[in-house]
């Protein structure tokens, strides 16, 4: 069935409840004729770890609000949720995800894990938003899939905050890569948080071509969206370069 505002893919994205980057950062980057529709995970906990845990506790609930819109695809836009649940269990739930709504399903983290495969890249650094602990917890989940993480570096933030992760600005992610330094056997540098902000240090870092290439897991994310629906179509460099998000980047800044 096709959709009138989404002739080409209708994405169902599901975004943690106070994430104020991931529907912006999606629109930005979905290709001309792809949209998506949006539901919030959203928990009571108290803490990021715990909210995370929730959010794939009730990730096949939520899914329901999307009814019998007719999606494509099934994306959910968090990544720290994967590392605390581990692989096992993620791909339990992707595959009750996928089994119930009838589509493909992924996370931020597995679409993150195929951009790698796609690239065929194997050790890589981190760029991230989160705790020291949580940083940890990434690594193993990256490590069981077969990835090495040479170096790691985290944003300084103020943990006393809801989510602290969304007040910060794409100057601050810019600043994590540079903490990084100079990077030597390392085939990619990820940025992880899909509340960070990342496109504008992603593209500014592939067309200067000054580092190894950059990619988030937002990017990932998109790729991932639209490559379940048309394999093949939007090559990863252009996905890297800003093909065709690079204009509509520069827009939404004003």
């Amino acid at each position: 069935m096709k959709v009138e505002y989404a002739p080409k893919g209708l994405i169902g994205l599901l975004t943690p409840q106070a994430n104020t980057t991931v529907e912006p950062e999606f629109s930005i980057l979905m290709p001309a004729g792809y949209a998506h529709i949006n539901a919030r995970l959203v928990s009571q906990a108290t803490s990021i770890e715990l909210r995370l845990v929730d959010y794939f506790r009730i990730a096949s609930q939520t899914s329901m609000q999307f009814a019998n819109a007719p999606i494509d695809a099934l994306a959910l836009g968090c990544t720290g949720a994967s590392y605390l649940a581990g692989r096992e269990n993620e791909e339990k739930l992707l595959a009750e995800l996928s089994d119930m709504r009838g589509v493909p399903a992924f996370t931020a983290a597995s679409a993150l894990v195929d951009f790698l495969a796609e690239m065929g890249a194997h050790k890589i650094a981190l760029a991230t938003p989160y705790p020291e602990a949580l940083t940890q917890t990434s690594i193993g989940y990256w490590e069981s899939h077969g990835l090495t993480v040479v170096k790691a570096a985290s944003a300084a933030i103020d943990d006393s905050e809801f989510h602290p992760i969304y007040s910060l600005s794409a100057k601050q992610a810019d600043g994590v890569l540079d903490q990084l330094g100079t990077l030597s056997g390392v085939d990619a540098v990820v940025m992880l948080g899909t509340g960070m902000p990342t496109l504008q240090p992603v593209l500014a870092s592939n067309l200067a071509r000054r580092r190894v290439p950059v990619l988030s897991c937002m990017l990932a994310l998109a790729w991932k969206s639209v490559e379940v629906i048309d394999p093949g179509k939007y090559p990863i460099q252009d996905w890297l370069t800003g093909k065709h998000w690079a204009s509509r980047l520069e827009s939404s800044q004003g």
